[in-house]
């Protein structure tokens, strides 16, 4: 694998626990019924790193529409993430915002 493929494989792992991470954090908050998208968001953007992971780590040939998808929800999770003031949500919005770089870098 080259180095676009590493760093692409990279940033989909942190990202789906960064996601794991934030949705299950958000299910504690005082404020629960606030985060309600954010946790459904959270989840789907970690399902579709994990698609995206596998599909990339086989090379498959489907994965081009995958993954901009994928460039897609991580761009509307970090949006979600950094409507909210929790360590959790901005690490999650962070690692959203890296994949989705690193979803675009592989695609151009």
């Amino acid at each position: 694998m080259d180095d676009r493929n590493n760093l692409l494989i990279e940033s989909l792992q942190k990202c789906i626990t960064a996601c794991e991470n934030c949705a299950d954090a958000c299910l504690d908050e005082d404020n629960l019924s606030e985060m309600v998208d954010c946790i459904r968001i959270d989840r789907d953007c970690a399902d579709i790193c994990a698609t995206t992971l596998c599909l990339v780590v086989r090379d498959s040939d489907y994965m081009q529409p995958i993954i901009e998808l994928c460039e897609q929800i991580c761009a509307d999770c970090a949006e979600e993430c950094e409507k909210h003031d929790h360590d959790h949500c901005r690490q999650c919005a962070r690692a959203c915002r890296k994949c989705e770089e690193q979803c675009r870098k592989y695609l151009n």
